[in-house]
């Protein structure tokens, strides 16, 4: 039995060897992650080519930075002790070195944005101020809790719009590197707007890129603008860290299911992402408040789930790859096929209605697995918004796009060449699963494919036993 739910891992370039790679891969892993936060160009390239090295199957994908506001410098270094009920101030130089009740930003308008009345955050929420006066270019603030200021720490201001430019000049540098070596998927930090996306579009347009896009929702702003963020750009990544910074934590999950149902009648896929199984970086076993988490997400429909310091610099990271395919495996058998869901954003009706027949088909039959051609990997993702209780095993006309559906739940990807008519590519497609030994040959199989060549899209849906198809 074969998990449905894909799994994300982010791989550092501390710990990339393709035996690493390879002990991930085949525990479940279907995407490496790479954060170019903590990598460089010439460092990832290393992720890259291991993974290449260990399938053609894997998606690689490249999270950015993004644009983010920091405390400058600090002088002391250690920072500065503050007490609840302190005031310190915030001036605009992003040249200015921080220290002593006064604090510069890598933003230079940042006293100029942030209004009166307004909550700052610093080091992910550990200190909070509130913003009590502005004047003579200084912003006055006064210190809610007790603890410690230090230079280069994060800095959020929640419910407040802040024009900070979308693409960094080491956002740009990476995205063109992906482009260059042949990446899947770009993942944009702290998407507040489509503009924030058109940005990124507009580097890979410019040099005819594949490359697709996952939009971070990390800030209200993103969260009240998915609908338009969703329409424009390949999926979404729901990432809670910096998202329960800036919401109130019990909000959370009510907005992680509101986006999965939305991504799912786009056929937008979702990944869930930041601490799913947090304890497993140092314990060997997660708790079951975490397998509880991870189950939800399933149970909510999501693609994807997300490892991050799990397997990027935890003690167990094979082991947390297990556990999560080990919950998907159990979760996915209580999930019933979505055949009366309603899509949206349809551009090919009738390889939607297809799907969906299939699907309906696969709960009245003894079917055993459904297999589909598709040129850009449409149809891949029309069949898995229904998602059915068999795997949906996809040929590929395009390598990429092969890889591109390794975040769709349930497709499993092959690359091949055209087959030269509709009962050759049947023939084809059921010897190849008989071959793999994902069936028998008195198994029953549905074909979802195109008998007009492999540019105009589905037309034709034939179910009946492996044996009849290879006869």
């Amino acid at each position: 039995m074969q998990k449905k739910t894909k799994i994300v891992c982010t791989v550092s370039d501390r710990n990339c060897s393709t035996e690493f790679i390879e002990s991930l891969y085949n525990e479940g892993m279907n995407v490496v992650r790479i954060n170019s936060a903590h990598t460089t160009l010439n460092s990832s390239l290393e992720i890259v080519k291991n993974t290449r090295k260990v399938s053609d199957k894997i998606a690689i994908l490249i999270d950015t930075k993004g644009p983010e506001i920091r405390i400058t410098e600090m002088n002391p270094p250690e920072g500065f002790r503050v007490k609840a009920g302190d005031i310190v101030y915030f001036a605009d130089d992003i040249k200015g070195i921080s220290g002593n009740f006064l604090l510069y930003t890598n933003y230079g308008d940042f006293v100029k944005d942030v209004p009166t009345g307004a909550n700052v955050l610093i080091d992910d929420g550990e200190i909070k101020l509130t913003v009590i006066e502005k004047k003579n270019g200084k912003m006055k603030c006064l210190v809610e809790n007790d603890g410690v200021i230090k230079g280069k720490k994060s800095i959020n201001v929640p419910n407040v719009s802040i024009k900070l430019q979308s693409v960094t000049q080491k956002d740009h540098d990476f995205i063109v590197w992906a482009i260059e070596n042949d990446l899947d998927f770009v993942a944009h930090s702290f998407v507040r707007s489509k503009a924030d996306l058109d940005e990124v579009n507009k580097i890979i347009k410019k040099y005819d890129s594949h490359l697709k896009v996952i939009a971070k929702i990390e800030n209200r702003e993103g969260v009240d603008n998915i609908d338009e963020i969703l329409d424009n750009c390949y999926g979404v990544m729901v990432a809670r860290g910096d998202l329960g910074v800036e919401i109130e934590a019990e909000k959370i999950p009510v907005i992680q299911r509101s986006i999965i149902r939305k991504g799912h009648t786009k056929q937008k896929p979702v990944i869930i992402a930041t601490q799913m199984l947090h304890t497993m970086i140092d314990n060997p076993r997660p708790t079951r408040a975490e397998v509880s988490d991870v189950a939800n997400a399933i149970y909510q429909s999501t693609d994807a789930i997300m490892l991050s310091g799990e397997t990027a610099n935890g003690k167990y990271p094979v082991e947390a790859v297990k556990t999560m395919t080990n919950i998907a495996l159990e979760i996915e058998q209580q999930i019933n096929p979505s055949t009366d869901i309603k899509l949206e954003n349809v551009t090919w009706h009738t390889a939607e209605v297809l799907a969906r027949s299939l699907v309906y088909a696969t709960c009245q039959l003894p079917i055993k697995a459904i297999v589909i051609d598709t040129m850009t990997g449409r149809t891949g993702r029309y069949v898995s918004a229904f998602r059915p209780k068999v795997p949906i095993f996809s040929k590929c006309y395009k390598p990429y796009v092969m890889r591109e559906l390794a975040l769709s739940y349930g497709v499993y990807s092959y690359f091949v060449s055209p087959a030269p008519s509709k009962d050759d590519f049947v023939k084809e497609s059921a010897q190849t699963l008989l071959d793999e030994k994902m069936v028998s040959t008195s198994d029953m199989i549905g074909v979802l494919a195109g008998s007009f060549g492999v540019q105009a899209g589905a037309s034709f849906i034939e179910i009946s036993t492996v044996e009849r198809m290879i006869s």
